[in-house]
């Protein structure tokens, strides 16, 4: 169990971090580490790695919190964690032969990689968030409402990918990229919107959005209210696709032993993200040791969000919906992003069903309420 370059960089949480979460969320009991998981007789763990979409954040806590709780080395994994961020692709580092065996990207991503490149052969394996978080945020006065209003306009957008719902959008609208609009790629902040450098910037609920919201207004010396702002919800315009999800190569999948591998992966990081949905306050600290860049306020504001894209799993956590996924691949290609659809092959869900036989908890939390956390102010 390790992360790569973190170990040396823990970091302790405030005391008062509690008290930033209010109306902890849904589901009942604790996962527990079941060290009867690991393989009978193994001589040892087998070593395998994870690529993360982005930097250490809260947006993967759940696999944070499987290291810290054993739950990775009860089920036979030694689990390296590679992170990403805004100069790494994860969809072309998860496809390279000696790549991670595991990534974590948005599934329009990689289905658009797959398309440009037959030598992609990336499985979406287990569907992990249910649902989309990404908004487009502008200033109240701009009068950027709908996509529509993006013509003539500079537009922020994610990079490796992760613009395609706003493509799909601003497509759906009339509107073409560098011929309709001026589109500019983000960084890892909103600091292109908040210097008025971009007319509307993308976001995700779960980080950027809130970014701005900790930011400080230079006419009002205060921080940014959301009446300050206006946002796009791209779920509300019908352009969301499914989001992170865990991917491995078909072709290391077919090897000896690696489904096996990859359902106890999937086992014990499901038991993660159950343990972070039951304890938000444990999983925050452990993300922030991991050497997250943003502080323990922003990292809990961040996991509130990003439980309830996970929360509720109506199949189980990491079972994937048709319906979604065809969603997706329709929206993809009415966007005229990939030219045809993917082949059935490119999800499956057996190894995420043999994972799920493995935990006792529960894994759909069909109860499931988002608490209630105060945009942090002021913190270092």
């Amino acid at each position: 169990m390790r992360f790569v370059g973190r170990l040396d960089h823990r970091r302790l949480v405030p005391a008062g971090l509690a008290l930033l979460l209010v109306a902890a969320c849904g589901g009942n009991g604790t996962a527990t580490p079941d060290r009867s998981a690991a393989p009978s007789g193994a001589a040892g763990l087998d070593e395998v790695r994870l690529q993360l979409q982005s930097r250490t954040q809260a947006q993967f806590a759940g696999y944070f919190a499987a290291i810290e709780q054993g739950y990775y080395e009860a089920n036979g994994i030694a689990l390296t964690i590679v992170e990403g961020g805004p100069d790494v692709v994860p969809q072309q580092a998860g496809s390279a032969a000696d790549g991670p065996e595991f990534t974590v990207s948005w599934v329009p991503a990689v289905l658009a990689a797959r398309a440009a490149s037959p030598a992609s052969d990336l499985v979406d394996i287990a569907q992990v968030f249910q649902r989309s978080g990404t908004l487009s945020v502008s200033w109240r006065d701009s009068d950027i409402t709908g996509p529509s209003d993006f013509a003539g306009r500079t537009v922020g957008v994610l990079t490796a990918g992760n613009d395609l719902e706003v493509t799909a959008g601003t497509a759906r609208a009339g509107l073409e990229a560098g011929a309709d609009y001026e589109t500019v790629i983000q960084s890892d902040d909103m600091s292109l919107l908040l210097t008025n450098r971009v007319d509307v910037a993308e976001a995700t609920i779960y980080n950027e959005y809130a970014q701005v919201l900790e930011a400080t207004n230079p006419e009002t010396g205060r921080p940014y209210q959301p009446t300050d702002l206006n946002v796009i919800n791209w779920n509300d315009e019908g352009t969301a696709m499914l989001q992170d999800a865990v991917f491995a190569r078909a072709s290391w999948l077919a090897q000896t032993g690696h489904e096996d591998v990859a359902a106890r992966f999937l086992r014990a990081s499901f038991q993660g993200w159950i343990y972070c949905r039951t304890n938000p306050v444990d999983c925050v600290t452990y993300t922030v040791g991991a050497g997250a860049k943003l502080g323990a306020g922003h990292q809990t504001w961040m996991l509130n969000e990003v439980n309830a894209l996970v929360w509720p799993s109506p199949n189980g956590i990491g079972i994937m919906d048709p319906a979604s996924w065809q969603r997706t691949v329709d929206i993809l290609l009415e966007a005229g992003v990939i030219d045809v659809a993917p082949p059935a092959d490119a999800y499956r869900t057996d190894l995420a069903i043999d994972a799920l036989e493995g935990i006792t908890d529960d894994a759909r939390a069909t109860d499931f309420q988002k608490g209630v956390v105060d945009v942090p102010v002021g913190e270092e």
